[in-house]
């Protein structure tokens, strides 16, 4: 190890930062540090599905529906109260400390309430209690472990790592729930919560061994936007958290590209999600298709993601940015728009697997234009923003959508909803930066 590597200054800045260096010019599918991560964030995830799993479950067996509903609710409300608190954290104190704090706290949390209700069947009040603990730290987490990705990779690099994490979303989604269904077969909650402290407890070491980059300069803003995007070279003098907070609205709000694109994201999130997710189900009840059918359609969506993060993690990099997510994005609507008009469950499938394929395109690219442009010192908070979006904003759809499909039915419902998430189509192709976006050419690979 290089005394560069040992004899780093003190600050969030350049914890455990890396000079970098011209050999590690490499795709990220082939560089040992971004693997690490992924392993990491992969084993993080599925024990994120395997704990939710045994919550549920867990609360099943003591609780009724109603009490049920509180004890998978309760996460939800510190995780998006406390979200851009996160992001203040991480840009406060260090991604790198905010990632591994929070990962060992879950990882203890869990733990301990597996060698709980190992002895004792838990109480619904220890599950709301965890439930509540769990999100708060997640408020954490999320938003440092988003940031990491500028760290760990460069610039031009971003978009392939998007797709890496998304792919590693998507295994999580696919895996976790069948492992956590099988733990608690075979012992019950405790083993369920036990595997899920187990998986976190894996993502540690991985973790430790991740090296960060030092953070980029302005010139990363330049590149992606086309552009010179005023922003600061060196951290914002020191003040309280709150200032900080405000700090880092202000400049998300002041941002030629960032603003509009978290407005597209905020915009297209609260049109599809409610429609993706509780109008599916309603859908089919209409239809008579069936749990089986609704199967199909969502794992349709979820391939057709998969295939779009796919193609941007081999690809790299997609020219014209900011009109083929702005293209992708309607094409995601109109599906959304149309899918309760079709006559078949094959000819829904068939839909929702485009809508899958132009979403996943058009979020990956949205995420790796926001983490490109964004100045490293408002990294975290930028991040906490993006994530809002999804886990604060796009709930609050849901209520909205089963009510208005129980009035009106599905039909006008999910066209209502796909012409609203449109919406974001217009707010991209109306912000100049949006349209002259521009994703880092790849660099040549060094022997």
């Amino acid at each position: 190890m290089s005394a560069a590597e040992t004899a780093l200054p003190n600050g969030p800045a350049s914890e455990g930062a890396i000079p970098e260096s011209p050999a590690e010019h490499r795709p990220a599918h082939r560089d040992g540090n971004v693997l690490r991560w992924l392993a990491a964030y992969t084993a993080s995830l599925i024990g994120d599905s395997v704990y939710f799993v045994a919550l549920a479950w867990s609360a099943q067996k003591v609780a009724g529906p109603a009490e049920v509903g509180l004890v998978m609710a309760a996460g939800a409300f510190p995780r998006a109260l406390l979200m851009l608190g996160g992001g203040v954290a991480a840009d406060r104190f260090g991604v790198r400390r905010i990632v591994l704090g929070s990962d060992a706290v879950r990882c203890v949390l869990i733990l301990a309430v597996a060698a709980g209700v190992a002895v004792t069947a838990p109480a619904v009040w220890i599950l709301v209690a965890l439930a509540l603990a769990f999100g708060a730290v997640d408020a954490l987490f999320v938003p440092a472990v988003g940031a990491l990705p500028p760290r760990i990779t460069g610039p031009d690099q971003l978009a392939r790592v998007t797709g890496m994490r998304t792919l590693s979303m998507r295994i999580s989604q696919i895996s976790g729930p069948p492992l956590g269904g099988l733990a608690m077969g075979l012992g019950g909650a405790s083993a369920a919560f036990a595997v899920a402290g187990a998986l976190f407890a894996l993502s540690l070491p991985l973790l430790l061994t991740v090296r960060l980059r030092p953070p980029g300069g302005a010139s990363d803003a330049t590149d992606v936007q086309g552009e010179a995007e005023p922003a600061p070279s060196s951290a914002p003098a020191p003040g309280s958290a709150w200032q900080d907070l405000i700090g880092g609205l202000r400049y998300v709000r002041r941002h030629r590209l960032i603003g509009p694109l978290i407005a597209v994201l905020a915009i297209s999130e609260l049109g599809l999600t409610g429609t993706l997710n509780v109008g599916m189900v309603l859908l089919n009840g209409e239809r008579g298709w069936g749990p089986s059918g609704y199967g199909w359609i969502i794992s349709g969506f979820g391939a057709g993601a998969t295939v779009g993060a796919l193609l941007l993690t081999v690809a790299g990099r997609l020219p014209w940015a900011g009109p083929t997510l702005a293209g992708t994005l309607l094409v995601g609507c109109a599906g959304a728009a149309t899918i309760a008009l079709v006559p078949t469950l094959p000819l829904a499938v068939a839909v929702a697997l485009t809508v899958g394929v132009a979403m996943g395109i058009c979020g990956t690219l949205a995420n790796s234009l926001v983490q490109t442009a964004a100045d490293p010192t408002y990294l975290g908070r930028v991040t906490s923003v993006v994530m809002l979006t999804s886990v604060g904003l796009a709930p609050l759809s849901y209520p909205v959508v089963g009510a208005a499909i129980g009035a009106w039915g599905s039909a006008p419902v999910f066209i209502g909803c796909g012409v609203f998430g449109s919406l974001g189509v217009g707010v991209a192709l109306g912000s100049g930066a949006v349209r002259r976006a521009e994703l880092p050419r790849l660099r040549p690979v060094k022997a």
